[in-house]
């Protein structure tokens, strides 16, 4: 299990803490920075949660920030869970930086809805489709592509997994990602195939969103994934996030109310979607089309 959630849960658990006790201690990031010889940046990405934090570090946050001696040892032991590799760390350059932080919480995560208006989300995608999308990509190793379609594969392992329980999968696409066509039409063929067989699993949902559905508050969110997290043994469930990707990075958005704004969008894109029996016809009927193209 561990290996599986990696780091990414305790890091975030850790930086949340340690905001809140600058937070009260009435210290600017700046301030807590310089008071503890370290750069803004450093300080910036222990709060975020972006990195493996030294337990020498935290001890100084805490004495800086007044904190209690319990609470002081507790986060010293979350520390080092922040050591804890995922198996998304022996990828190297197929995992980027700023990804890999997203690939813990997709494994720790248990309701995921995505919204994607331009190509056929990564837990869906076939390893043929997946070559089609990165063959325009210049300059790019053939081992690193053969790590990207791992990673993908490994990644997709949560649509079925046993333990812990695999999580709830929505997604809203819109019709134009199928009409799209990449890698030619024997590839599309077998993804439209693959959806309609993922379709089919009791925790995924697909949903279509087709082109009449004019400019749509989801159009001006782009493409988006709402990830929730389970209750485990804690009192209260880690914060939802919403995670929104670049080609150079990502952006991470989880406190309350930027995550309800996405909860209004998705139930906006939900109401103009068609329902799954409809869009698994609909699907099939490009299927058709794609055959006969």
């Amino acid at each position: 299990m561990t290996e599986d959630m990696g780091s990414t849960v305790p890091r975030r658990q850790l930086g949340r803490a340690l905001r809140d006790l600058r937070t009260e201690a009435r210290m600017t990031l700046d301030g807590a920075a310089e008071a503890l010889y370290c750069s803004r940046q450093k300080m910036w990405r222990i709060e975020s949660g972006l990195g493996a934090v030294r337990p020498l570090d935290v001890q100084g946050m805490c004495e800086l920030y007044g904190a209690t001696r319990e609470l002081t040892s507790a986060l010293t032991a979350l520390a080092t869970e922040t050591k804890a590799k995922g198996w998304w760390h022996s990828y190297g350059d197929a995992v980027p930086d700023w990804f890999e932080m997203y690939v813990g919480l997709e494994s720790a995560a248990c309701r995921l809805r995505e919204h994607d208006d331009t190509l056929v989300p990564g837990l869906l995608q076939t390893p043929a489709y997946t070559r089609g999308v990165y063959q325009n990509r210049p300059n790019m190793p053939v081992d690193e592509l053969e790590e990207v379609l791992e990673v993908r594969r490994r990644r997709q392992e949560i649509l079925v997994r046993r333990l812990p329980k695999a999580p709830k999968l929505e997604w809203v696409l819109s019709e134009a990602v199928l009409l799209r066509r990449v890698g030619g039409s024997a590839v599309m063929a077998e993804q439209l195939d693959r959806l309609l067989e993922r379709a089919e699993l009791p925790n995924v949902s697909i949903h279509l969103l087709p082109l009449a559905a004019g400019a749509h508050y989801g159009a001006l969110a782009g493409a988006f994934v709402m990830l929730d997290f389970p209750l485990g043994n804690r009192a209260t469930p880690d914060p939802s996030v919403v995670y929104s990707e670049s080609v150079t990075g990502a952006l991470y958005l989880d406190r309350p109310d930027e995550f309800a704004v996405y909860e209004k969008v998705w139930a906006s894109l939900v109401g103009l979607a068609l329902g799954e029996e409809e869009s698994r016809r609909m699907i099939a009927k490009i299927k058709e089309e794609v055959h006969h193209g």
